[in-house]
């Protein structure tokens, strides 16, 4: 899992066709801490969230395992929105 911060939207007037209705937004991985780092990524929205949101990403073939997604040509989808993050 990827913990990331949104940052932005994707608008794809064309796409392929098991992606339509699809909302599509760009994150950052961030640390625990919520410091940026690493590069943007594009993920599929599952969960509603909004910009600004820290979120858990998921990647690869665990992507497709996301509500609706599993024939779906996708390699990364947003599964929860953060509350919080705790380290002992």
């Amino acid at each position: 899992m990827i913990l990331a911060r949104v940052v932005g939207t994707v608008v794809a007037t064309r796409k392929d066709e098991r992606l339509v209705s699809c909302k599509l937004l760009v994150a950052r991985p961030v640390s625990p801490d919520g410091q940026l780092e690493g590069t943007h990524l594009v993920a599929v929205d599952t969960v509603d969230a909004g910009f600004g949101e820290t979120v858990l990403i998921v990647s690869g073939s665990s992507a497709r395992m996301a509500d609706g997604l599993a024939q779906s040509p996708v390699d990364a989808a947003i599964v929860g929105i953060v509350d919080t993050v705790s380290m002992a």
